[in-house]
């Protein structure tokens, strides 16, 4: 298929009323077609696309019809929140290099609110990206529309003035679970897969962009604290800061963009949402500091990311953990400078990092260079292989410096069957060992079929400082088959899954240290709710003590324990919505009964929303019984699409800790931003009320200058 953009003799009006004369002079692109319930049927609700552009911009109108306007799910206004793709929303797509790999993706809800983020190698997502762009959504009789209007200088794209992309467009009804695509997308890609599925995006072609400008982003920030801390010697009271900073991002060419910053702040970054862990090994974050997140993907290595910013696969290392500068142990490290390079050039993509932080006697790390070359090169139609190199100029412990390098390659065939590989080094000042890393895996993703195996191998040295490693001295194999039929006689249920897994994980010597059996029924409904039951056989050896708690750890030695889980997951349809999950079994060396309700949300209005999440685990081990319940809510408030108030509260028993991140941000023009954070941290074991530990109170302003 190919789509022909539209020249405009003077901008268009963004306001969502379709008034101009252009929508009825240019025919729209209607032939949307099903990916879900019926794969490859016309969609069952019109829905209408044009694409124009005039010298400063491109704009993507669409006219969403609806028969049943009172059935819309629409409850979020709110700036990136997952929950805007799990009601009604349009989104499009956009392979400015036509590389068939890459895209910017732009979501909208009738509400106004939007997300938008880059897909990278048609796997990796980051959501976190925030270009500069402008919409407007408006409602009509039969439905509602959106307008929207992105700068040339917000995007990257091939030397030139004509230009042929890649485009794409969906349309979610949730009232009705149906998901339908302008071109054809395969059932087994998904919504998230078949988002990123640039190699099956129609060609749109007719746009003229304008002269490379040389674009320039200037964005300085200014920054007020007050601060009391309890847990440092001497203790600080009410201590007053201000520090001001600047990040300069600078196009070398139209694909190329340059990014420097000078005193990075963290003011704007909201807290990490705590976790349980029962297990042994470190828990993950993922990174949300703007400076890092535009063209995140380039810096995927070995297809080890396939959810997320980052976010890594099992137990697979990541070579780059952009969390490593500037935090440490969950401190802050103060940033001096910086630069970054990323973009494409021909068929090359490109990742460059230099970063320095300064000494931090809180964070206990000193002062530190930070480098990061990522290149890789497309060959074939979808696949790609390259090279990574990280060095750290002085080793966490500070005792010398740490260097890694690699060679990855992703290898893509027919629309499910992909290999990826890898193998690493490293070399840290004073550690010996195995110090190399591998990687082979194939997938084969399907619809009614899915097959994965993996071997994986991380060397006892193998030290990626600037990276991060879950758990090293392993050889590890992976097997999973899954069958996924459509019962075409129950009208209720979509589809069927039928999983199962095989972990054997031993340490170089070939002494077993994991092995886990897993199997999983589940029931996929049409109106978008999940029912699953699983069990899973462990045998876990510990080779030295695992503290689950302060107060409780697991001894020495080798266990073999299974347990049972239910899970059902509510639609976003629901009042409710959420998952829940009951599990029960054994436990190392005793019992585990375990009960969470995650990713849950109520919505008394639509700019008024509960987040609340639950995990309760009852542990009765021979030696006494105990219990680890984390329990918290964010709490939203959303003014405008782009100002909200929220707040995060949460009670860790296990630390006997409540915290709380509350956050005013307002995008008072277009890539400028206030916000008020307030942040306090009190311990619950004190006589009386939680006894404040620590407390900050954060007022940031930043402005966007674009020439």
């Amino acid at each position: 298929m190919t789509i022909r953009a539209t020249r405009l003799t003077s901008p268009l009006r963004i306001d969502g009323q379709l008034g101009e004369r252009v929508y009825t002079d240019v025919e729209p692109i209607s032939d949307f077609i099903q990916m879900e319930p019926s794969g490859g049927q016309p969609a069952s609700e019109k829905t209408d696309v044009w694409v124009f552009f005039d010298e400063r911009n491109v704009y993507v109108t669409i006219r969403a019809w609806e028969s049943r306007p009172d059935l819309m799910v629409a409850n979020e206004m709110r700036r990136d929140s997952n929950n805007i793709r799990m009601g009604d929303s349009v989104g499009f797509s956009l392979d400015t290099f036509h590389d068939g790999r890459n895209a910017y993706q732009f979501e909208v809800n009738p509400l106004g609110a939007r997300t938008d983020g880059q897909s990278a190698n048609e796997r990796q997502y980051n959501s976190d990206w925030n270009p500069v762009w402008d919409l407007a959504v408006g409602r009509f009789a039969g439905g509602w529309t959106v307008e929207a209007a992105i700068p040339f200088k917000t995007l990257r794209y091939q030397p030139g003035a004509a230009q042929v992309w890649g485009f794409n467009a969906r349309r979610s009804s949730k009232w009705k679970n149906e998901i339908a695509f302008l071109a054809r997308i395969p059932p087994a890609f998904g919504i998230g897969r078949g988002s990123f599925a640039a190699s099956l995006f129609p060609t749109l072609i007719g746009i003229d962009a304008p002269a490379l400008s040389r674009p320039l982003d200037l964005k300085p920030y200014i920054v007020g604290s007050l601060t009391t801390d309890r847990t440092v010697s001497p203790p600080i009271d009410n201590d007053p800061n201000r520090d001001v900073g600047l990040d300069v991002k600078y196009g070398v060419t139209q694909g190329l963009a340059a990014d420097f910053t000078y005193n990075t702040d963290f003011a704007q970054v909201e807290a990490d949402e705590q976790q349980v862990n029962l297990t042994r090994f470190s828990l993950f974050f993922p990174e949300k500091r703007e400076f890092f997140l535009e063209n995140f993907g380039t810096f995927a290595f070995g297809a080890s990311s396939t959810t997320g910013a980052g976010q890594p696969s099992g137990d697979t290392p990541l070579l780059f953990y952009s969390r490593r500068i500037g935090l440490n142990q969950g401190a802050a490290v103060p940033i001096l400078a910086g630069g970054r390079l990323s973009g494409r050039a021909g068929r090359f993509s490109i990742g460059a990092i230099d970063i320095g932080t300064r000494d931090s006697a809180t964070a206990r790390a000193a002062a530190t260079n930070f480098s990061v070359l990522r290149l890789r090169r497309d060959i074939l139609r979808r696949s790609a292989v390259g090279v990574m190199a990280t060095t750290r100029s002085v080793t966490q412990n500070g005792a010398g410096t740490n260097d890694v390098y690699g060679v990855d390659g992703t290898f893509a065939f027919f629309a499910n069957l992909s290999f990826n590989t890898y193998w690493a080094k490293s070399r840290t000042t004073g550690l010996d060992g195995h110090d190399t890393s591998y990687r082979t895996q194939m997938e084969y993703a399907g619809d009614r079929y899915g097959l994965q195996l993996d071997r994986l191998v991380v060397g006892d040295a193998f030290n990626p400082e600037v990276g991060y490693v879950r758990r090293n001295n392993i050889r590890e194999h992976f097997g999973q088959v899954r069958f996924s039929p459509r019962p075409a006689s129950i009208k209720a249920v979509r589809k069927f899954s039928g999983i199962g897994t095989v972990t054997h994980v031993e340490d170089l010597p070939g002494v077993l240290q994991t092995r886990t059996l897993d199997g999983e029924f589940a029931i996929e409904f049409q109106n978008s709710d999940r029912f699953s039951l699983g069990l899973n056989d462990d045998i876990e050896r510990l080779v030295q003590p695992f503290a689950i708690t302060p107060a409780a750890s697991i001894p020495v030695g080798t266990y073999e324990f299974a347990t049972a889980r239910a899970v059902y997951l509510f639609g976003q349809q629901r009042p409710v919505s959420g998952t829940l999950t009951l599990e029960r079994g054994a436990f190392y060396d005793g019992h585990r009964t375990s009960v969470g309700f995650s990713k849950t949300r109520i919505n008394p209005t639509s700019r008024f929303s509960l987040e609340p999440t639950i995990s309760l685990n009852w542990i009765d081990r021979p030696n006494g019984s105990f219990t680890t319940n984390l329990i918290g809510s964010r709490v939203t408030y959303t003014m405008t699409p782009l100002m909200f108030a929220s707040a995060l509260v949460q009670f860790n028993e296990t630390t006997h800790r409540v915290s709380t991140n509350a956050r005013l941000r307002w995008e008072y023009r277009a890539g400028s931003e206030l916000f008020i954070v307030y942040n306090e941290d009190r311990d619950t074991l004190a006589v009386g009320p939680p006894d404040l530990q620590s407390r900050a109170l954060i007022i940031k302003v930043n402005r966007l200058f674009r020439f």
